[in-house]
Formats: C-alpha cells, structure tokens, sequence
C-alpha cells in the first residue's frame, strides 16, 4: 500500500472500522440493482423495477438525515442498531412477497421501509474525521480510501447480485445484501474506541445542518448526479438484455465502477492544491460530458469503454465533495451533513432510476441513455449557478464548540478499553 494510505492506518482501530464499514457498503451497490434484476426476472416488467428501485432511494433519501442526526445526537451505536432491524425485517417481507407473488403494492409498502438503511459510507467518513481533524492531508487520502472502497463495493456488487439473482434464484441478490448491512452494522458499532463523540441536543443550534447554503448547493447537484447514477444501472441491464447478454450488465458496471476506483487512488496520493470548489465544478462538469459517449456505443464492448472512461472522474469529485462538507458543516452535525450528500444521490437515483425504466419499457434500451446525458447537463447547469456558495465557508455559530469537542474527543477516545 503507497506510503500515505498506509500512514492513515497508523491510528488504532482505523483498520477494524474501515473493513466494517466496507462490508456494511455492500448493499448500497446490491439491493437497488438486486431489485431491478429480481422483478424483471420474476415479472418482466421494467416500469415496476424501476419503480420499487425508486421507492427505495426516496426513502433512503427521506429517513437517511433524520437517522444521521440522531446519530450525531446520541451515538452510531444506540441508533444504527434499531434502524438496522427495520431495515432487514422490511427486506425479508419483501422478498416473502416476491416469491409467493403477492399484489403490487405489499412490495412498495415493504420496499419503503427497507429505506432505514444506515449511511455507512457517512459513519466511516465521520470516524476518519474525529481522528484526523485538522489534518487535511490525511483527511484528503482517507476520505480517498473510502472512496475506493465505495467503488470496490460497485465493482464486485453488482456482479454478486445480479449474477445470483440470473443464475441461482430471484431473490439471492437481495438476500445476499441483507446479510452483508447486519455483518457491518453489527461490527462497526461494537467497536466503541473510533467512535465519535455525540453531540446532545443542548449542543445544537440552527436547525438542519442544510441550512448551510455550501450544502445546498452540493445536496441538489448530486440530485442530479444520482439520477445518472440510478439510470446507468437501469439502462445498462435493459440494454445488455437486448444485447442477449443479461447477465454481463454487472461486468459492464463494474467497469464504470474500476474506472472511478483507480482515478481515486491516484488522486488519493496526490498533495492537492488551490479552491476545492473549483476542483469540484471541473469534476461535475467531467462527469456530464462523460455520458455523450453512451448514446453512441452501439455493443457491450464498446458500452464497457465508454463507461470505463465515465467512472475517471466520480471518485475524485466525491472526495472534493466529501472536503467541502467537512468546511460547510458544524463539527456537531457533521454526520448528518455527510448523509444528506447521499440523500442527494438517493433522490437522483430514485428519479433516474425511474424515468430510466419507462424510457426502455416505452422506447428501448438505447433510447434510455438519453437520461444519463440531460442529468449531467442538469448537474452542470445546477453547479454553475451554485458555484459561488461554495467559494467561501459560510461562519457558523458551532465553531466555538470545536475545542470542547477535542477535548471530548481526547476522552473518548481514551476510555475506548471498555468496548464490549
């Protein structure tokens, strides 16, 4: 491992808390696409899976703050646990009703309130930044790393999931990802040494941590980038389908996964320089010019190109963004800034996801990239207009709680001999 990935690891305990949180990521990559490929197998019918995709990024998107703000509040592992139950029995209602074929909507119903998912991605990331505050270099390759290991997730998950869901039964994708979210929920918040110091509601003031215009900007730009995100998938396995090559979609996606995990690697080592937010609109920009391409890749081979080269410039606008919050957000609600980032996403996977499936369902496969091109072109126009917030943190009236937080922090971490 290059010197500064291996430096980050130095800290006790990172380690642990990492692989946790990358097997608790699994299901980010699987459950979606697991639907997707569940339905249209069993029904046939990608208006539906495209539908009950949806159903699930809303209400990721609509209870993953609340859920991250009780974590900033009281502690990942008072709060992950519980909603981490929910999560699962709703997932095993689900595919109860898919196997016994149960009417449409049970599987909206059960569907909605597998949405309890904890942000893992923002439970790790939050962990990186109680041990590193202040070190934005570290800060810089850790949030990195944890980028990488999203896109290890979408490299070998969707090829999990859909390779099941197509070769052994309907249900295995989903299935396989429930026990992936128990495995890392259950880990990480048995390891009490890394994690942050919550935050009691007397700490708290001025509302959502949205109020922060910086995260305004970044939470609704990433509405679109999800709906490129959430179409890709749709698209790709209708359009591998029509190929006669269904279950190639998870090679193909892990494609457009590699590409985003290398380019973050790289720019994980790299000393970076000048405005973020600069960084950060050159990258949203990349990633909407990256999708033209799609509309022209008449075959697998040359989809799995142009996705290739699509996926070069995610990790390195993910780790810009995930700075950016950190400088936007109050220390105090920084878990909750983090999540509603990827409640940004979620929505935009929900939405492309969607119009993705009615797209192929009314005019073919091909047809449907047209919906990863006008989400990026409305990331652009969304990041243009939202530029200036970003130049400069707006001050917030949190800041002065920063020392006492160290100081907490120095104590936590300390008393960490009486994990369980």
């Amino acid at each position: 491992m290059p010197s500064p990935y291996r430096a980050i690891f130095a800290a006790p305990g990172s380690t642990a808390f990492s692989v946790a949180g990358f097997i608790g990521r699994m299901p980010l990559s699987m459950m979606g696409i697991g639907i997707v490929t569940m339905i249209s197998q069993v029904t046939g019918r990608y208006g539906l899976a495209g539908a009950l995709s949806a159903t699930l990024a809303l209400s990721a998107a609509a209870l993953g703050p609340r859920i991250s703000r009780l974590v900033d509040r009281h502690g990942q592992r008072a709060v992950l646990r519980p909603a981490t139950l929910i999560s699962l029995t709703a997932a095993a209602g689900l595919l109860l009703c898919v196997k016994f074929g149960a009417p449409d909507w049970t599987l909206f119903v059960f569907t909605a309130f597998v949405g309890t998912v904890p942000s893992l991605g923002a439970m790790t990331r939050a962990r990186w930044a109680a041990l590193y505050h202040g070190d934005a270099q570290r800060l810089h390759t850790a949030y990195s790393w944890e980028s990488i290991v999203d896109e290890i997730c979408f490299i070998f998950g969707p090829i999990i999931s859909i390779g099941l869901s197509t070769t052994w039964f309907p249900e295995a994708g989903p299935l396989l990802a429930g026990a992936f979210l128990a495995a890392g929920v259950f880990w990480l918040t048995s390891q009490r040494a890394t994690e942050p110091v919550p935050h009691p509601r007397e700490t708290h003031s001025g509302g959502s941590a949205l109020r922060s215009p910086g995260l305004q900007v970044l939470a609704l730009a990433f509405v679109a980038t999800g709906a490129v995100f959430g179409s890709v998938d749709v698209v790709t396995v209708a359009f591998s389908e029509e190929q006669g090559h269904k279950s190639a979609a998870s090679l193909v996606l892990a494609v457009y996964a590699l590409g985003s995990c290398l380019a973050g690697a790289v720019f994980g080592l790299l000393r970076v320089k000048g405005d973020p937010a600069v960084r950060w609109l050159v990258g949203v920009g990349a990633m909407a010019v990256s999708m033209i391409p799609l509309l022209l890749a008449g075959n697998l081979p040359l989809l799995a190109v142009a996705l290739f080269v699509a996926g070069l410039s995610i990790a390195p606008t993910m780790v810009t963004t995930m700075a950016l919050v950190e400088a936007h957000v109050p220390r105090t609600k920084l878990t909750e800034g983090m999540t509603w980032t990827g409640t940004g996403l979620a929505i935009g996977v929900a939405l492309g996801s969607s119009a993705a499936g009615w797209v192929v369902d009314a005019s073919g496969a091909e047809s449907g990239y047209v919906v990863p091109v006008l989400s990026g072109a409305l990331a652009v126009a969304v990041a243009l207009l939202g530029h200036r917030r970003l130049r400069r943190p707006a001050p917030t009236r949190e800041g002065q709680l920063d020392q006492v937080d160290d100081a907490a922090g120095a104590e936590h971490q300390g008393g960490g001999q009486h994990v369980a």
